[in-house]
């Protein structure tokens, strides 16, 4: 390990990442009056162990998005006060990753590859990753939520996506492709987790629409009959006195932050849903682990629009604040804030300031900005279908008064969405270098108990995480998840699988008269006539099921 001292700010760095330098780091000297340290309120000190961990992630934000919200805000975030390092972001498979395997790099303390949750990579071929890794392909590997909720401790997800996107999913669920919202969704409600806000009914509940569930399952009813209370609204959030809360908040993603109070008013904030989990969560005595996802950063990115994503990093920025409020007071929970990865490229700065931009004042930056008053999502979702106010949703992006060429632009425009972020960013020189995502480091920001510092792998998140709450990942992923057929075949028992139903195959168990079932997706052995809850789901990868260990020892004990 190495100690450099960045701008007053010393940083470790690993030695273990491939390919790290001096130069890799000087992103961090750029902290400056933003990235000071609060040691006044510094939690109280233990090296090794938290009662609580809440990690929070901004999906898809660069630097240069936080920068801009910063500016944009007039103020320090609540996120520059515990800046402490960087992160690497690569999967096994590429410089630039995806938000599955990010994910699961996070939540597991595995690289994986693209649009694998929760589940070991099948190629290994980024430098520096250990290609062991892809010698189980598709096997499930432990979460830190699995392992908080194994250790005794309240669990909860949040994310203002819908609930099963991958990087919620990456915390609560394993399947071979972050599409399959159907099985993230029934394991995440078979895994009893404590509290779950965000979007995504839809994929609770059987119909027609593209997330609904096919396999005519209802889940709600499942959530209510285990005693959950499903709230749909902000007032019911809010006013809630259960232990155990699933919010239900849209059919599939939540509003922009910006545009919420225009076209979705009863959907809480990120920061109203935090503070609600953190206060429900700990009331358990023996502490809680909380995912904390603000999503759209990165929809706003991809699309290239500047307004969605400066709304929702400063309603990040305020849920990390709710976070802090609570750690400050209660000395003994470490909070982890990071992106998953970069997206776009965004700068303050493009090709129009490469020679004039030592006399541009931010307020050249910022002003144009300030016009807006809905994100591009939600001015063109108020766009008549002949166009007759085209001008008046310009309006509410920012471009008011169009000049001759903008009204040129806007009329004639074959891609109305790329018009309008393109007359916006060039008003106010903002620069995007892509559509997606991008590979540089992300900074990490830590507080509390056994916080992590230095410039790091993404993967060594996942094991602080999980060495704070006193365990170890990859003995939960033995605990966890056996191989059901090589586990039964040392029990002198065969293995078959009912496909009968295509969308939820059983793995049935005989040996002589005694016969167990395990659903798919569920955290159930059905056995003698009676069902028998595990302490985790039964996982299908690739034709495989694993299941949990305890579950070779119940079926070893039917008379």
């Amino acid at each position: 390990m190495d100690i450099i001292n960045l701008g007053g700010i010393f940083v470790t760095i690993s030695k273990k990442v491939l390919g790290v330098t001096l130069a890799s780091a000087v992103m961090l000297s750029s902290l400056g009056q933003f990235g000071q340290k609060d040691e006044k309120a510094e939690a109280k000190k233990d090296p090794e162990k938290a009662k609580n961990v809440i990690m929070l992630v901004m999906d898809g934000t660069s630097v240069g998005a936080t920068n801009l919200a910063r500016w944009y805000k007039g103020e320090p975030l609540a996120l520059d006060s515990i800046v402490t390092g960087g992160v690497f972001t690569h999967s096994a498979e590429s410089a630039i990753t995806d938000s599955a395997p990010a994910s699961t790099a996070m939540a597991t303390g595995n690289k994986s590859n693209d649009k694998l949750v929760g589940v070991l990579p099948e190629v290994v071929n980024t430098p520096g990753v250990d290609p062991a890794l892809a010698e189980k392909p598709f096997k499930p590997v432990a979460n830190v939520l699995e392992g908080a909720k194994r250790g005794g401790k309240a669990t909860g997800i949040i994310s203002t996506s819908e609930i099963q996107h991958a990087t919620p999913a990456g915390f609560s669920a394993h399947v071979t492709h972050r599409s399959e919202y159907e099985k993230i969704a029934e394991q995440q409600v078979y895994q009893g987790i404590d509290v779950v806000l965000g979007g995504g009914k839809d994929a609770l509940v059987p119909g027609e629409a593209k997330n609904n569930r096919k396999d005519g399952e209802n889940l709600v009813n499942v959530l209510k009959n285990n005693g959950y209370d499903i709230v749909e609204n902000r007032t019911d959030l809010l006013n809630t006195k259960s232990d155990k809360i699933w919010g239900a908040f849209a059919p599939n993603q939540l509003a922009y932050d910006i545009d919420r109070e225009k076209t979705n008013p009863n959907e809480p904030t990120l920061a109203q849903m935090t503070n609600k989990a953190i206060n429900t969560l700990s009331k358990d005595k023996d502490g809680f682990f909380l995912f904390v996802e603000g999503s759209k950063v990165d929809w706003a990115a991809h699309a290239n629009d500047p307004i969605g994503i400066i709304g929702d990093v400063l309603s990040f920025d305020a849920a990390v604040q709710e976070a802090l409020d609570f750690a400050k007071k209660d000395k003994d929970t470490l909070v982890i804030a990071v992106s998953d990865h970069g997206n776009s490229g965004i700068t303050m700065g493009n090709l129009n300031t490469s020679k004039t931009y030592p006399n541009i004042p931010v307020s050249a930056y910022i002003d144009p900005l300030k016009k807006a008053s809905m994100t591009l999502e939600g001015a063109l979702s108020q766009l008549k279908a002949d166009k007759s106010n085209l001008l008046e949703v310009a309006a509410l992006y920012g471009i008011d008064n169009p000049t001759d060429a903008e009204k040129e632009a806007l009329v004639k425009s074959a891609n109305l969405q790329q018009t309008l972020v393109q007359l916006l960013s060039n008003r106010a020189n903002i620069g995007f270098s892509t559509g997606g995502h991008t590979g540089e480091e992300v900074f990490l920001y830590s507080y509390g108990p056994g916080r992590p510092t230095g410039l790091i792998d993404n993967t060594e998140i996942a094991h602080t995480m999980a060495s704070s709450m006193g365990f170890d990942l990859k003995k939960v992923s033995e605990e966890l998840f056996v191989e059901a057929e090589e586990a039964f075949k040392k029990e002198n028992a065969a293995v078959k699988i009912d496909e009968t139903d295509k969308h939820n195959p059983v793995l049935i168990v005989t040996k002589g008269n005694k016969i167990a079932k395990f659903p798919v997706n569920k955290n159930i052995m059905i056995a003698e006539g009676k069902e028998t809850k595990l302490k985790s789901v039964v996982v299908q990868s690739k034709g495989k099921f694993y299941i949990p260990e305890e579950a070779v020892k119940l079926f070893s004990k039917i008379k």
